[in-house]
């Protein structure tokens, strides 16, 4: 199901238009956001610069949400989204290119157009991290994957290895075991952290090995991948795995670059935010996999996102008091 928001909700986004709340990133925390906003009776625009629902998006099987319907991510991100602009939330495809969080009203520029905000949900989630290391970059696309439902079909009857061991790695694998012929996980650890339902469906297929303790030095290839050369990380012993791709699991960047110097962040990029999810600037929240000490789960992020969304809400009612207090009072 193609989610790619083409087709534009009723009323057309207003560049220049001061919203009431504006959220940056459309995957289950931001959808929640608008669902919140909207419903309560408080104009609401979404931003997303690709496909609704973000990482969700991709991910192949979700079982774990509770009360979602088993099925795609893509088809919870869909449902989200009608539940969202039902009650009049208004979603763009957009690229935010540049945030001023500290005025009023706050601004967004996406795609060159300026949107104006009275607050800001940032719930722009996080992007799969790297290796790092020879081949990557250059067979990126060519061997080398960060998704598995989008690219498994592709390696039908191949061999192919999964880096990582936590639940996300394992989810991909089980997709992957549907076309490959041989699955090779390799894990820098010397056991793995996904769930025990995961580890019992993956490692009980016959055609799965697991090398623990390993350290992937290069990824080779002449055109497109060939093999992975790996490192024990206990004896130094060097091998060499033959493959034609690598699927990467190995944890998530948050994608704050474009806040970074106007809120606080912690060490590793993550907003900081109270148990509100107010951030260090009035009027702006943040939510998902974003902010720091998020599970990075679908249904936590979409609660952070109805807190998020509640929390802007009661922060406009209470400025707006402020507001005709004041105003009465110069008037008098």
């Amino acid at each position: 199901m193609d989610l790619l928001l083409h087709t534009p909700t009723p009323d057309q986004p207003e560049p220049g238009k001061i919203y009431d709340v504006l959220i940056v990133g459309g995957g289950p925390a931001g959808l929640t956001a608008a669902l919140y906003a909207a419903r309560a009776g408080f104009s609401a625009l979404m931003l997303e610069k690709d496909k609704v629902g973000g990482l969700m998006a991709t991910t192949e099987r979700v079982e774990n949400c509770p009360g979602c319907i088993e099925g795609s991510g893509a088809s919870i991100a869909q449902q989200l989204l009608q539940q969202a602009t039902k009650f009049g939330a208004k979603v763009r495809t957009a690229t935010v290119t540049q945030l001023e969080l500290g005025v009023t009203p706050k601004q967004v520029t996406a795609d060159g157009e300026l949107y104006l905000a009275r607050a800001v949900v940032l719930a722009m989630g996080s992007r799969p991290r790297q290796l790092n290391v020879p081949g990557e970059q250059e067979f990126w696309g060519r061997g080398v994957s960060f998704c598995a439902t989008c690219d498994g079909p592709f390696f039908q009857g191949k061999p192919v290895s999964v880096v990582g061991g936590g639940n996300s790695a394992l989810q991909e694998a089980e997709f992957l075991l549907r076309y490959v012929s041989h699955l090779t996980l390799l894990q820098d650890l010397d056991y793995l952290t996904a769930s025990q339902v995961l580890q019992d469906r993956v490692l009980s297929q016959p055609n799965v090995k697991v090398t623990f303790g390993t350290a992937i030095r290069k990824i080779r290839g002449n055109g497109s991948v060939q093999a992975v050369e790996i490192e024990n990380r206990h004896s130094g012993e060097r091998s060499e795995v033959p493959v034609d791709g690598v699927f990467i699991f190995i944890g998530l960047i948050p994608n704050s670059g474009l806040v970074k110097g106007q809120i606080q962040l912690d060490h590793q990029g993550n907003i900081m935010t109270n148990a509100r999810l107010e951030t260090s600037i009035p009027g702006v929240y943040a939510a998902g996999d974003v902010r720091c000490c998020a599970a990075k789960q679908i249904v936590t992020a979409a609660a952070d996102g109805a807190v998020a969304a509640l929390s802007a809400i009661e922060w406009l009612r209470d400025t707006q008091v402020h507001q005709t207090i004041s105003t009465q009072v110069l008037a008098s």
